[in-house]
């Protein structure tokens, strides 16, 4: 047996899961949220951050080497 949905059913049924899981899971889904928006404002933060290229591992490796 196939089961097929079109476009507008297959909206339908997503938007009741996630209403459910809001309902039913608020706590999980807070959380879930929370970790999306740290990780889109971390990846934010980091776009704006990176200004120049990035360093070689070797540079970074002998500056450390040379603090031992």
């Amino acid at each position: 047996m196939e089961l097929t949905l079109n476009e507008v059913q297959a909206k339908s049924l997503l938007k009741e899961v996630v209403l459910e899981l809001v309902q039913e899971k608020r706590d999980w889904f807070f959380e879930i949220m929370v970790e999306a928006l740290e990780e889109v404002g971390l990846a934010n933060a980091i776009q704006a951050g990176r200004q120049n290229e990035f360093v070689d591992e070797k540079q970074i490796m002998a500056i450390l080497e040379g603090l031992c």
